[in-house]
C-alpha cells in the first residue's frame, strides 16, 4: 500500500480539521437560530399579552363610567367618597368602610375580565374624585374659567385606576374624566317671549347659584349661596314689558329686569348650545304624557308634531332634575321642586308652590302671569349643566396615564 508522502498527510489533517470546524459552526449556527427563534416567540407572545391587557384595562374604565353614569356612583359633595368594582356577583361583594361603595361587576357571569379582582386587593377597579392631598376639597372642571380645573365651579374631576391583566401581563392605567361639559345659554332666571307680570310672593334671582343650594331656600336668603366666581345674569328677561307689584322680587346682574328685548330662543337648543337637528336626535322620542318625579331628559308633546304648543301637561307636585321640555302649556297645581332647565312652548300657569335651582324659559302664547301660588326661580348654571349632562351627557377624558406595565 503507497506510503503517503508527510506533506499529504498535513494537507488530510487540515482539511479534516476545517471540516469538523465547518460543522461546529452550522451546529452553533442552528443553535443560536434556535434559541433565537424561541426567545422572539417569548417575546411577541409577552408582547400581544401586554397588548391586551391594556385593552382590558381600558374596559375597566368603560365600566367604571357606565355606573357614574347610571347614578350607581353618586355625584356628590363627600371628597373622601371612594368607590370599588369587584370580580363578584351582588350580594357577594366585600365590605368596605363608611365613605366607600363597593359594587359588584356587570359582566357577565363566568366570563369576566380581568381588570379587578373578587377581593379588597391591590388593582381592585377603584373611582375616587380628584381632591387635595387632605381629601377635603374636590377639584372641578369649568371651561369658561381660567384656570379650567380649580374648586370653586364646573364639572367634579373622577379619577379612575384600572389594571388589565393577560397571562403574566400587567397594565395600569389612571385616567381623569369629566362628564362632556353642557355650556349654558340662559338670559335670566325666567325668561319668556311675552310680557311678564309678577305679582304675589314670586321670588326670582338671577345670581348664579352654588348647584347645592339647598331646596325651598327663598330669596334673600340665597344670598349665602351665590358663587362669588359670577356667572350672574338678569333676573327677569322678557320680549314685551315686564310689571312687578305685590312682594314680588326679580333681583339679578347687570340689571334685575331686562324688557322689550330681541333675540328670544329659537328653541331649547339654544339654551344648552347645541343645533336642533342635534338637540332632536339626542332628546329622543317625546312623552305623550307627564312622567312622575322627572329625573332625567324629557320632552312632552302630544302629537308630535314639534313647536306647535298644542299640548296641556299638568303637574300636582312631585321633585325632578334634569331637562323638563313642554311643547304646549304647562300647568303646576301642587308642591314641586326641580333642578335644571324648564323650557315651555306654551303658557305657564302656577297654582302651586313651585321652586326652581336653574332657569325657567317661556315662549308663551299670551302675557305670562307669575301670580298665584309661590314661585321661587334662583339661576344656577352649575343647576343646568350638570344636571343635563348626568342624564344625557358623554364623558371626557382630560387625561391619560399609565403607571405600570409588565
Amino acid at each position: 500500500m503507497p506510503r503517503l508522502s508527510p506533506t499529504c498527510r498535513d494537507e488530510r489533517g487540515v482539511a479534516l480539521v476545517m471540516a469538523l470546524l465547518v460543522l461546529l459552526v452550522i451546529s452553533l449556527l442552528s443553535v443560536t437560530l434556535l434559541m433565537t427563534v424561541n426567545v422572539e416567540t417569548k417575546v411577541s407572545a409577552h408582547s400581544t399579552r401586554q397588548t391586551q391587557a391594556l385593552s382590558i384595562a381600558e374596559a375597566g374604565v368603560a365600566e367604571a363610567i357606565a355606573r357614574i353614569r347610571a347614578g350607581e356612583i353618586p355625584i356628590n359633595t363627600n371628597a373622601r367618597q371612594v368607590a370599588q368594582i369587584f370580580n363578584t356577583v351582588p350580594g357577594s361583594v366585600p365590605v368596605l368602610g363608611v365613605d366607600s361603595i363597593a359594587l359588584a361587576t356587570q359582566q357577565p357571569v363566568g366570563d369576566w375580565l380581568e381588570y379587578t379582582g373578587p377581593r379588597r386587593q391591590d388593582g381592585v377597579l377603584t373611582v375616587q374624585y380628584k381632591t387635595d392631598a387632605a381629601k377635603t376639597v374636590i377639584y372641578k372642571y369649568d371651561p369658561n374659567k381660567d384656570p379650567a380645573v380649580q374648586t370653586a365651579s364646573g364639572f367634579p374631576i373622577f379619577v379612575v385606576n384600572s389594571t388589565g391583566r393577560k397571562g403574566t401581563a400587567q397594565r395600569e392605567i389612571v385616567t381623569e374624566v369629566i362628564q362632556k361639559p353642557i355650556q349654558v345659554n340662559a338670559k335670566a332666571a325666567l325668561a319668556a317671549d311675552k310680557g311678564i307680570d309678577f305679582s304675589g310672593n314670586s321670588q326670582i334671582c338671577g345670581f348664579n347659584h352654588d348647584i347645592d343650594t339647598p331646596s325651598l331656600t327663598p330669596v334673600p336668603p340665597c344670598a349665602a349661596w351665590e358663587l362669588a366666581s359670577g356667572g350672574h345674569i338678569n333676573g327677569a328677561w322678557s320680549s314685551g314689558g315686564i310689571t312687578s307689584s305685590g312682594s314680588s322680587t326679580q333681583p339679578g346682574w347687570p340689571v334685575n329686569n331686562n324688557p322689550t328685548q330681541i333675540g328670544f330662543y329659537s328653541g331649547p337648543w339654544d339654551v344648552i348650545s347645541m343645533g336642533q337637528a342635534e338637540f332632536f336626535s339626542w332628546v329622543g322620542a317625546p312623552y305623550g304624557t307627564e312622567p312622575a318625579n322627572p329625573q332625567g331628559i324629557y320632552y312632552l308633546d302630544n302629537n308630535g308634531s314639534s313647536q306647535d304648543a298644542t299640548g296641556d301637561f299638568k303637574y300636582n307636585g312631585g321633585t325632578g332634575e334634569g331637562l323638563l321640555y313642554v311643547d304646549g302649556d304647562l300647568s303646576i297645581n301642587g308642591n314641586f321642586i326641580f333642578r335644571g332647565l324648564v323650557y315651555i312652548e306654551g303658557d305657564l300657569k302656577i297654582n302651586g308652590t313651585v321652586w326652581v335651582l336653574g332657569s325657567i324659559i317661556v315662549k308663551g302664547k299670551s302675557q305670562i302671569k307669575i301670580a298665584n301660588g309661590s314661585c321661587t326661580v334662583l339661576f344656577s348654571d352649575d343647576a343646568i349643566s350638570q344636571s343635563i349632562a348626568k342624564y344625557g351627557g358623554q364623558f371626557v377624558t382630560l387625561s391619560w396615564r399609565e403607571t405600570r406595565k409588565y
